[in-house]
């Protein structure tokens, strides 16, 4: 696995081999994933997001505006939530120094907050327990991001990832530009098909199972 998980990441950045390891292709399957928990939040949990903080807010505004189809409720608990889970990444960051066993962990955590969302969903619960769930993962998937800064697989956020691709010449980055896109596209595709036709808890599975994936992976390159 770990080969080829370093041959994706020298393709992702030629000219610069193993200088990010076996992160960079990790790292697209984790944008595959925001594209599915945001479909199944905003589908299915009351057109908020979890993953997406521009848009929740942006939505917040709306809400409070009057718009009766969302919730400024929801949005303000899947923004508090967010807020918990990066500044709990935020706390483990400066306590573990190996950004790989980091990376490793919280990937670890989210996936474990997914499970029990989808355990939330299958239950009936109210929709704000999912929701701070998925937002509370969100939360430390980004706080790991953002500390591993990976160019342009941010795993959430596209707008300067899109606005790369339009404003500089193709190069090396575009390849991974374009494929952060495709997998965000992807990832909101498959939750959204399987939110409308199986419900928030079968759509929510691909996301558990890749999670879990993406932290084994990593596990090898935590230990060195």
């Amino acid at each position: 696995m770990e080969p080829t998980l370093g041959r994706a990441a020298a393709r992702l950045f030629p000219g610069t081999p193993g200088h990010h390891g076996v992160l960079p292709p990790l790292l697209v399957v984790l944008t595959f994933v925001t594209g599915v928990v945001d479909a199944v939040s905003y589908l299915g949990l009351g057109r908020v997001f979890v993953a997406n903080m521009t848009g929740n807010v942006v939505f917040l505004g709306f809400a409070l505006a009057g718009d009766h189809a969302l919730s400024a409720v929801a949005s303000v608990a899947a923004g508090a939530a967010f807020f918990a889970g990066a500044a709990a990444g935020g706390r483990l960051v400066l306590r573990v120094a190996h950004p790989v066993r980091l990376f490793t962990l919280l990937v670890a955590a989210h996936a474990v907050l997914v499970a029990a969302a989808i355990g939330a969903c299958a239950a009936g619960t109210s929709r704000y327990v999912p929701i701070a769930l998925l937002a509370l993962g969100m939360g430390l998937q980004n706080a790991v991001v953002r500390k591993l800064a990976v160019p342009d697989l941010t795993t959430t956020v596209l707008t300067l990832t899109v606005t790369g691709l339009a404003a500089d010449r193709p190069g090396p980055a575009t390849p991974r530009r374009v494929l952060s896109v495709a997998a965000m596209f992807a990832g909101a595709l498959t939750g959204g098909l399987l939110q409308i036709r199986c419900g928030n808890a079968v759509a929510l599975a691909p996301a558990l199972l890749l999670l879990a994936a993406v932290a084994l992976a990593a596990l090898p390159g935590s230990r060195e």
